[in-house]
């Protein structure tokens, strides 16, 4: 049986580990306490001799195949970029939602639908702990749930202490170790695809604290992208602005950086593989594939979110907050505006999806 040795030497010494946390999520939560985040976001050891070998953090891995089937099978994935059973453009009904959110609020909208009616008692998000820092959050209230909507930098997943290095990402999978503390029975999840993958695999394995995860909720990603002293001067040259004139930050087909002024600096991010993780260049999922519901801005008009509903599930919620807490999109301004967007979505997969195969190609022939 294959153990987290495997996964250093498989896995992190190739630069293939996402840092989505899952591994050290479920050592920490069935209270091994083996496994932790380091300062630089990769899992290691933090007590080698409390591993007891289990080998289920290499199964969850989203980098190892030998579950693949079994996940694909549980949430009835199929070609090309997972079960669809439609897609809506919409955005929260609440003003103050739509005034916090990056795009429409739809994330934040559908969570407090769930938590108003008893549904969930808790979700799984990354909150704002500074300026452009963001950690793993356990929303506990409605209040928690709000606070945590929008979207500026994230910190590197070291939560224990503030870095000058941000990025894109959140390790919000380290959240499951508070649920498995509390315990709490129905929670909701929102995170990146790989982090979605690695609780669909849990799930698979029927080990705890995925149990407790009742709605999982998928975020487009193209991949995570960091913020070092070198990238944020980089990023102020080709966009021509100064961070002290940031408010917010977005990715969409561009790079959006949103200033105080109003103006926006869009910036391709076919520019952008200088700061990107090289890991994320081997993740073939952009659209969130294993999730109940997969939500983004591409493809849909400023303040509008692009949602594809995944799951019976996924559509009873949707369905359940239409006209209370969500509002779709006026076909009639527009009529072709869900096949666009459905359209955009499906572009950018397959991107992601053909780039990731010529990176794991030239991986390959470098180890021959």
């Amino acid at each position: 049986m294959k153990t987290f040795a495997d996964l250093i030497h498989e896995v992190q010494e190739p630069g293939l580990c996402h840092q989505c946390g899952g591994c050290v999520a479920f050592c920490s939560a069935i209270n091994y306490g083996a496994l932790e985040l380091g300062a630089d976001g990769r899992p290691r050891y933090s007590n080698l001799e409390k591993c007891i070998e289990c080998g289920i953090c290499y199964s969850i891995c989203p980098v190892i195949h030998e579950l693949d089937e079994d996940t694909k099978e549980l949430v009835s994935w199929s070609a090309p970029i997972g079960h669809i059973l439609g897609n809506v453009v919409a955005r929260a009904t609440n003003p103050q939602v739509r005034a916090q959110a990056t795009d429409g609020g739809v994330i934040t909208a559908l969570l407090l639908h769930l938590f108003d009616r008893g549904h969930i008692e808790a979700a799984i998000v990354s909150k704002t702990t500074g300026p452009f820092q963001r950690r793993p959050w356990l929303a506990l209230s409605r209040e928690d749930i709000v606070a945590a909507a929008g979207f500026h930098f994230d910190t590197l997943p070291s939560i224990k202490h503030f870095s000058d290095v941000y990025t894109t990402f959140s390790p919000s999978i380290a959240g499951l170790g508070d649920v498995a503390r509390k315990p709490l029975k129905r929670v909701a999840f929102v995170g990146t695809p790989c982090q979605i993958n690695v609780l669909r695999r849990m799930e698979v394995l029927g080990v705890v604290p995925s149990d407790a995860i009742k709605f999982h909720v998928g975020l487009f990603c193209a991949g995570n992208f960091q913020f070092g002293p070198e990238e944020r001067q980089r990023l102020e040259q080709m966009g021509n602005f100064s961070w002290t004139e940031v408010h917010k930050v977005n990715l969409k087909e561009e790079l959006l950086i949103h200033l105080n002024n109003g103006e926006i600096r869009a910036i391709p991010l076919n520019q952008l593989n200088f700061m990107k993780r090289h890991a994320c260049q081997f993740c073939d999922d952009y659209a969130a594939e294993f999730a109940d519901i997969s939500c983004g801005g591409i493809g849909a008009p400023e303040g509008w979110t692009t949602v594809i509903i995944r799951s019976p599930l996924g559509r009873a919620v949707l369905a359940n907050a239409r006209g209370v807490d969500i509002e779709l999109y006026s076909y009639r301004e527009n009529p072709t505006l869900m096949s666009q967007a459905m359209a955009k979505v499906l572009e950018w997969s397959e991107k992601k999806k053909r780039s990731a195969a010529e990176y794991h190609q030239q991986l390959e022939k470098k180890a021959v």
